[in-house]
């Protein structure tokens, strides 16, 4: 069915003595899509991730893919069924591309032939290179070519593009994209907004263990009710309460010299706010406009960027 659940988790906690990672989250993802659970670093992206591939026990909660629990006698059934690719892969250095995803592949009944997976991720040219002597970025590619040689039908990737160069980046994506194309899911944590304004079909944000929006890409930004969002480096801080009374102005948030507004028209909004920071005395240093994004969302709604720990 389009709309069964790939994952289904109620309730979940992880908790290290007084510390939750994970506070009481209560996520579902749908078969055939790309959910994207957004967030700054330390916010419990990838102790979820965790807690749902089934390498972490939660301290709380429940926990289906496809319908089944972890710690069944149909584990092996569901591990058949996903490709996990980590923040960080440890491979065996010795072996080379083409050895470790023949190795990996040994591990499912339904597999993806090997040819494949190497051409997929760009990795002809370095079939034969040992792991050991791989860029950071090449490892990358190789970790998320291991999940897919299984032949998944659920995909996990923790951050999957995070060092990589432009070109990288755009590789993998098309990637993810074949593989949602051929009906598969991917649960993709991310604090890149390009890469969840792009891929995701959903996305939720988290903060401090627990889920604080939950939307497509387009209904959360659609939220700020914003066209534009301009950003001013002063040369001192202001009362920014006098802005926000402004015609057209949405939302005002300001942390020390530095204001964000979301204002609904740029060219009948600007002119008012420069001539209310004049008249407060204080002087423009850098002025930046543009259209609102996943990461103004987010500093609407916890006050810091999703970039920031």
């Amino acid at each position: 069915m389009a709309d069964a659940a790939a994952i289904r988790c109620s309730g979940l906690r992880k908790c290290y003595g007084n510390l939750c990672a994970v506070d009481g989250l209560d996520l579902e993802v749908r078969v055939g899509e790309c959910f994207g659970l957004l967030g700054p670093n330390g916010a419990g992206k990838t102790t979820t991730a965790e807690i749902l591939e089934g390498l972490t026990e939660p301290t709380a909660g429940s926990v289906e893919l496809f319908g089944q629990g972890w710690g069944t006698r149909s584990d092996r059934q569901v591990r058949e069924r996903i490709g996990v690719a980590l923040q960080e892969t440890r491979l065996p250095e010795k072996l080379t591309v083409q050895e470790t995803l023949v190795l990996f592949s040994s591990f499912y009944r339904s597999r993806r032939p090997v040819e494949d997976a190497i051409a997929a991720l760009g990795l002809e040219e370095k079939r034969n290179e040992q792991t050991g002597k791989l860029s950071g970025g090449q490892r990358q590619r190789l970790a998320l070519a291991c999940a897919l040689v299984g032949n998944p039908d659920l995909l996990f990737l923790d951050e999957p593009t995070t060092g990589l160069d432009p070109q990288a980046r755009l590789r993998i994506w098309g990637v993810i994209e074949e593989f949602l194309h051929a009906g598969g899911t991917v649960f993709l944590t991310t604090h890149h907004m390009e890469e969840a304004e792009r891929l995701c079909h959903r996305v939720g944000v988290i903060d401090h263990g627990r889920l604080i929006a939950l939307g497509s890409p387009e209904e959360l930004i659609d939220r700020l009710d914003a066209e534009q969002i301009v950003a001013m480096r002063l040369d001192r801080s202001i009362p920014h309460e006098g802005l926000a009374l402004l015609k057209g102005v949405r939302q005002v948030e300001a942390t020390g010299d530095t204001l964000r507004l979301a204002v609904r028209s740029l060219g009948h909004t600007l002119p008012g706010v420069l001539a209310e920071v004049a008249g407060q005395g204080a002087q423009v240093l850098t002025l930046e406009t543009h259209r609102p994004t996943l990461e103004d969302v987010f500093v609407h709604l916890t006050g810091r960027g999703l970039r920031d720990a």
